[in-house]
């Protein structure tokens, strides 16, 4: 028997209820952030997230579809992203091989109009002008994120992820700018698409460069910062429950103190989760300076940080976090 999809939830009324959706889904947030996303839901405004790398951004947003039930559209930025690529663009290929099988068939193209005879095609038979039309139909258009997320198949508006704004160049961000304003993309071939429902936005940035200040105009913002060592440990035992509880408590206390250290990248909750599970695969349950010692490259990305802990730093970290 086919299980028909459940509709989506309606959004949290109040701020309590925003941290407990988030909260439901195994995402330890705080009032700050609760109140963030409820503003951003309940007046339609997209919510941007700024904070450093791996401290549960992108989360965010994957947690916010799970909670209300709504399907996740990720564009991830980068440099040189253009409007082919995030909005939507023609399947030239196919249009390509349309024209030809229109040129090649003796007839007409497909959509032409019925009656005419089978000989040789004329200008009359099938015009320039009408298969010009036929090739710029819904049939060659690919559709990409953000058209996709304004106009949603099944109809549901979705929750539009977009990932590391700051990645792009500000001719983009320019372009989003409009779409955020309005909700609508115009397509020259087709006409003006608008959301019947605009989508939830998140939009994620790691700072790399400043985001204009006409975008974040329209925007809730919020800024994630690295959690207390009380909300960390509680985000350890909402993500890896099986981790035993004097780990838990080592890992998060040396995290802390690496944290406080002069190095080039800081971990995040991300590197947090991640290297309680290694220990947890090399059958630890409790934390050695030996295993940290030939674990760090799970925790720390850049070997200049990596030759710093090596120097002493982790029996330093191993010693305050006692």
């Amino acid at each position: 028997m086919t299980r028909r999809p459940q509709p989506p939830r309606s959004r949290p009324p109040s701020v309590d209820d925003a941290v407990a959706l988030l909260r439901g889904q195994g995402y330890v947030a705080d009032v700050g952030l609760g109140t963030a996303l409820f503003l951003s839901l309940e007046l339609g405004r997209p919510l941007l997230l700024e904070g450093e790398a791996g401290v549960g951004k992108t989360e965010v947003a994957k947690t916010l579809a799970a909670g209300l039930g709504r399907p996740l559209i990720r564009l991830q930025c980068y440099e040189g992203l253009d409007l082919a690529s995030a909005a939507y663009e023609w399947n030239y290929a196919k249009q390509m091989i349309h024209i030809r099988a229109a040129e090649g068939d003796g007839s007409r193209a497909p959509g032409a109009s019925a009656g005419a005879a089978d000989g040789p095609r004329t200008d009359t038979d099938n015009p320039p002008a009408d298969l010009a039309r036929d090739v710029f139909s819904e049939d060659f258009l690919i559709r990409r994120p953000l058209l996709s997320a304004l106009d949603p198949a099944d109809g549901v508006a979705p929750v539009l992820l977009i990932d590391e704004l700051d990645r792009t160049d500000e001719p983009f961000e320019a372009y989003l700018l409009e779409i955020l304003s309005d909700f609508q993309i115009t397509i020259p071939e087709l006409g003006t698409v608008t959301a019947t429902e605009p989508p939830h936005v998140v939009i994620t940035s790691n700072r790399t460069r400043e985001i204009h200040d006409a975008l974040k105009r329209r925007c809730i913002y919020h800024w994630i910062d690295y959690p207390t060592a009380a909300r960390e440990l509680e985000i350890l035992a909402s993500r890896v429950p099986d981790a035993p509880e004097q780990l838990s408590t080592q890992v998060v206390a040396f995290v802390q103190k690496v944290r406080e250290l002069e190095l080039f990248k800081r971990p995040g909750v991300a590197e947090t989760l991640d290297w309680t599970r290694a220990l947890m695969a090399l059958d630890r349950h409790t934390l050695d300076r030996e295993t940290a010692h030939r674990t760090l490259g799970v925790l720390l990305k850049y070997q200049d940080d990596l030759e710093r802990m090596a120097e002493g730093g982790v029996e330093e970290v191993m010693a305050a976090a006692e």
